[in-house]
């Protein structure tokens, strides 16, 4: 997705607010100036993150709210596996579920309101549009023999694991494979974190190989550019991957909630509503 200048506004603002010092803040404006019709706020992202440690070293890491919010959401597991197991239809309680989970984003949101969090397991449904939409996903899953998760968030990924439990019972033979981060990038989950929470067990882990908060096709890894290629289903959660991925020609059915004016700007919903989008090639 091309970014806009209200993105790119948005993108330096964040910088501005975090960091007072001009020659930081110039080069910040070069990269902004000089990007191309391609470059997508994950990428622009990665790139901040190199001059910042080029001025100021080491960027502030997550790890220890990673572990927080992947552990409330462990706590969380047995209740909402119950809730799941006992819904008409699981599989698709589930996915509902697994898009709450997108809802924990320090890259979107400063702080992340946990009773927020919770309270909007309460109120996730799908909408008659994201019904048409499951229905799609779920025959091409039914015709399918690889599907490709490509995770968000740290937390979320928990319920993406009960998603992936409910996908493979429908679906047993599925090959299902699971992509993370290749390095650690706000708070989003990297391969520790797969096996922290136990996702792992429903997939082959692979990685993006870098620590961008997205998907950049052209800098995966070969391994996993031959898993996404092969994949026959492919579901990306959250906004970063929604903006490195569309509008590229590929089939990608995509789930996030709207957690900023471009996305509820773009969708023309409230902010936090869930999206199921199917983009064909």
């Amino acid at each position: 997705m091309q970014i806009t200048q209200s993105c790119a506004k948005c993108l330096y603002d964040k910088q501005k607010r975090n960091v007072q010092d001009e020659q930081y803040l110039q080069e910040i404006r070069a990269i902004i100036d000089g990007c191309d019709d391609h470059a997508s706020a994950p990428y622009l992202v990665y790139l901040f993150n190199q001059v910042y440690e080029k001025h100021f070293g080491k960027l502030v890491s997550y790890k220890e709210i990673k572990k927080k919010y992947n552990d409330l959401v462990l706590s969380m597991e047995d209740v909402l596996k119950v809730r799941i197991e006992q819904a008409s239809d699981p599989l698709i309680t589930a996915f509902a579920f697994a898009r709450v989970g997108n809802f924990i984003d320090f890259g979107a949101m400063d702080h992340v309101d946990e009773e927020m969090f919770v309270s909007l397991f309460e109120k996730e449904q799908l909408s008659q549009s994201d019904q048409k939409v499951m229905k799609s996903f779920l025959n091409q899953c039914e015709r399918a023999k690889t599907f490709l998760l490509i995770t968000d968030n740290c937390g979320e990924i928990v319920v993406d694991k009960l998603f992936l439990e409910q996908l493979h019972q429908r679906f047993p033979n599925l090959e299902i494979n699971i992509l993370v981060r290749g390095k650690e990038v706000l708070n989003d989950a990297t391969q520790d974190d797969a096996e922290y929470v136990g996702i792992s067990q429903y997939g082959k882990i692979c990685t993006n190989g870098y620590p961008i908060a997205g998907t950049i096709y052209d800098m995966l890894p070969e391994e996993t550019k031959e898993i996404f290629e092969k994949s026959d289903v492919i579901l990306a959660k959250g906004q970063g991957n929604y903006e490195s991925l569309s509008k590229q020609g590929r089939h990608i059915f995509y789930s996030f909630l709207c957690k900023c004016d471009l996305f509820t700007e773009r969708f023309q919903v409230p902010k936090y509503s869930g999206i199921f989008v199917e983009e064909k090639n």
